[in-house]
């Protein structure tokens, strides 16, 4: 009877959590200009399906050479452009690549036209003006107003499926406009085919394979039309076909139910009545378009178009009320729901509603109790947001960890992923990051897999000699800048990623697996140059590079970073770094350079995602390699200094507006870090069983977490001035260093923070 009343008060206190109606303080919009890259359209937690606007069709390259411009379309929507081309399905969150805008529908009206127009000229296609003031994103909805056409067009979603609903005014000539050539990072051969059956006046399937940043891509779709359309046609763009077969007997552009080509443009004719609206369901599936219809059929199988946006709200409302929290003022709660929001997008669901996925090998597998996920930007991501999600979305994590060992287990090179989405690998960015992932989960306690077949997919990652100079590095201890560029860089994360290793092997009492690994993650001294004081590439006849400028980044041995930054790059060891570097005295004058130096523009105006928006002094908090940094002044005994920083970054770097994001979110990186950080810790060294205390910027919260437990923070005379933490006390203990354990936040219990405006 007792468990029973604790049960029902428990249940009770997350509904009253979750009647706060904590979706009013999200703000999809937040980040979607300049370097933001997100999209503000409609998605559930995690989601297959990203339904969003798309806001121009610029090509990835331009008589053959890369478009810069293309990079403010990494999420295919810019806040300062004028008209919307249509919606697609997929997109990515605040990447730096980009690839997806998969099946881009726009609704028409008046002459039929088969071309998106330009910008200047929207006129000359089917694109549409729109405006702001007559937009509205929310968690799970988008809509706006086809200023054009009259038309208003509503977007919602489950995780396979988007529902579209555009009301019209009166006319005969009601397009839908059915564009399989769009692609974000689009270019003509992108497609590598399309093909769609009419299977009857209402229902469309088919399939799109393209060849982009992931090299072989095929996802299956199924549309459905609320009424029956009247008429039907297509187009096929390609210029030239060396070879057109015998299907040329047949007129395929009017009415022809069976369509195949590299270049198809399809529209769908209706009579539209005053206010009539026509819905759409336009489900996803990664292994067949009987998939497709299938998850439509179980996870829209009505036409109540509000009921799916209240649906999709529900789940935003239950996975955001995780967290509860009280803020001083109301940007900083939508400064927090919404990275809380952006943080519960990526990595997405890959699966179909029975289980079955499309793998690494283009097989078809079955998931077997777990949900398979896709969309692992692992070298942003290990370093916040996964221990963010092992923390509060534990089970997720471990789903996600499985997916990475069932790539692993699919994988030709027997290696982890590094940056994959959509049953492929892309091998973008350093480093073979899953393995700090799959540490976290273990070091911490939280692992629900076989925790040995971890370590070996890890131990075969890290020994994968083709990869990325990873050869030199194992028989040099570095990786030479002559043999592979970026080579400080990967050194560095490569030691990192040792050590985490060598905790797993340590946690399963592998003595030798942990000697080998611990003294691989020290070769970081391989590449520290004594008499300059900065990590420097090295050539293979172990001379240091000559013509070497710590503040540049092309060039000098660093991806994403500079020396300044990439220095302090030694997570795992942090008080041997300092002593490296002269000692705690010495290092504290350092780090208060790299935050109040100027960093000259030219130093970074061809770096595509960074702008002086995201750089504190020569501090680059818009790429992921600094984010650890500021907590260094714990271990230096200058804590007020971290506190310092923590809160002006937080104030700076994120902000309630278009550009409210200090650089790409990173599939959630830059979110999770604020979250953390907001609530008073940051896990400095994933893979470690502990976190950093910072300053928090809440006045309260409260943790649910998945084990059933409840962790509440309480923060005393908070204030804007109140930066610094006079003392910290867990369950009414004192704290005596600035270090939180990961098992007593999980136990349950009380964090209290004691503030001030005076450091000690």
């Amino acid at each position: 009877m007792q468990k029973s009343l604790v049960v029902l008060f428990l249940s009770v206190l997350y509904q009253s959590v979750s009647a706060q109606n904590l979706t009013q303080y999200v703000k999809p919009i937040i980040g979607t200009q300049r370097m933001g890259h997100t999209y503000p359209g409609a998605t559930v937690p995690f989601g297959m399906v990203q339904l969003s606007p798309d806001t121009d069709t610029i090509p990835y390259a331009i008589h053959g050479s890369y478009n810069p411009k293309v990079y403010e379309y990494c999420a295919g929507y810019q806040y300062d452009d004028k008209t919307i081309v249509g919606f697609s399905h997929t997109h990515f969150n605040g990447t730096g690549h980009s690839d997806l805008g998969d099946f881009l529908i726009m609704p028409t009206t008046g002459t039929l036209r088969l071309n998106p127009g330009t910008a200047d000229n929207p006129e000359s296609g089917f694109r549409t003006t729109f405006s702001h003031e007559n937009e509205i994103a929310e968690a799970g909805y988008y809509k706006v107003l086809l200023d054009d056409y009259a038309i208003t067009a509503e977007l919602t979603a489950t995780e396979r499926v988007g529902m579209h609903r555009y009301t019209f005014p009166e006319t005969k000539e009601a397009h839908i406009i059915f564009d399989l050539m769009h692609g974000i990072y689009n270019y003509p051969d992108k497609n590598v085919w399309t093909f769609v059956r009419i299977e009857n006046d209402t229902l469309i399937t088919g399939y799109r394979q393209t060849n982009g940043w992931a090299r072989t891509r095929t996802l299956y779709f199924a549309m459905s039309f609320s009424k029956p359309f009247k008429n039907y046609g297509a187009k096929d763009f390609e210029e030239q076909k060396t070879y057109r077969g015998f299907w040329r007997k047949f007129d395929q552009e009017d009415n022809f139910p069976d369509l195949a080509g590299r270049q198809l443009r399809i529209y769908f004719d209706f009579d539209m009545t005053e206010g009539e609206q026509l819905a759409i369901k336009f489900a996803l599936s990664p292994v067949s378009a009987a998939g497709a219809l299938k998850n439509m059929e179980q996870e829209i199988p009505h036409w109540d178009f509000e009921r799916v946006k209240r649906e999709a709200r529900d789940q935003w409302e239950k996975e955001l009320s995780r967290i509860t929290v009280t803020c001083m003022k109301q940007e900083d709660y939508e400064s927090f729901y919404t990275a809380i929001y952006h943080a519960f997008i990526t990595p997405t669901l890959y699966m179909d509603v029975d289980g079955k996925y499309k793998g690494l090998d283009q097989n078809i597998h079955q998931a077997e109790e777990f949900t398979n996920y896709t969309t692992f930007s692992l070298w942003d991501t290990y370093r916040a947001l996964h221990p963010f999600l092992n923390l509060i979305q534990t089970g997720r994590n471990n789903d996600m960890i499985k997916s990475m060992l069932a790539h692993y287990n699919q994988s030709v090179h027997h290696i982890l992923p590094i940056w994959s989405h959509h049953a492929n690998e892309n091998w973008c960015m350093i480093g073979y990051h899953a393995v700090p992932v799959i540490a976290d989960a273990i070091g911490k306690g939280e692992a629900q897999f076989d925790v040995g077949k971890a370590l070996e997919a890890c131990i075969s990652s890290a020994k994968y000699r083709r990869y990325d100079g990873l050869n030199y590095y194992m028989d040099l201890g570095y990786v030479p800048e002559d043999k592979s560029g970026s080579s400080v860089s990967k050194t560095l994360e490569y030691a990192y990623d040792d050590w985490c290793i060598a905790q797993i092997a340590k946690k399963l009492d592998k003595k030798d697996i942990y000697n080998e690994f611990i003294q691989r993650s020290e070769n970081y001294v391989n590449v520290f140059d004594p008499t300059i004081g900065f990590m420097r590439p090295k050539l293979s006849n172990g001379t240091w590079k000559k013509d070497f400028d710590p503040l540049d980044t092309h060039g000098q041995g660093f991806i994403e970073g500079n020396a300044w930054n990439y220095s302090l790059y030694v997570p795992h060891q942090p008080e041997k770094m300092i002593e490296m570097m002269g000692g705690k005295e010495r290092f504290v004058g350092r780090l208060d350079s790299l935050f109040t130096m100027h960093l000259p523009d030219k130093y970074f105006e061809n770096t595509e995602d960074i702008t002086r928006d995201g750089i504190i002094g020569n501090y680059v908090h818009g790429n992921e390699p600094s984010h650890h940094i500021p907590f260094l002044f714990n271990y230096c005994e200058n804590p007020h200094k971290t506190q310092e920083i923590i809160r002006m970054v937080m104030q700076k770097m994120y902000k309630s507006a278009p550009d409210g994001l200090g650089g790409n979110d990173d599939c959630g990186q830059m979110s999770a870090w604020y979250i953390f950080n907001s609530l008073g810790f940051y896990p400095f060294a994933p893979a470690s069983d502990s976190y950093q205390i910072g300053s928090p910027l809440v006045k309260s919260a409260t943790l649910h977490l998945e084990n059933g437990n409840i962790f509440e923070i309480e923060v005393k005379n908070q204030s804007e001035e109140n930066i610094y933490v006079k003392e910290v006390w867990l369950n009414e203990k004192k704290l005596t260093d600035w270090e939180l354990k990961h098992k007593d936040i999980m136990q349950g219990g009380k964090l209290v923070f004691v503030m001030t405006n005076i450091h000690n």
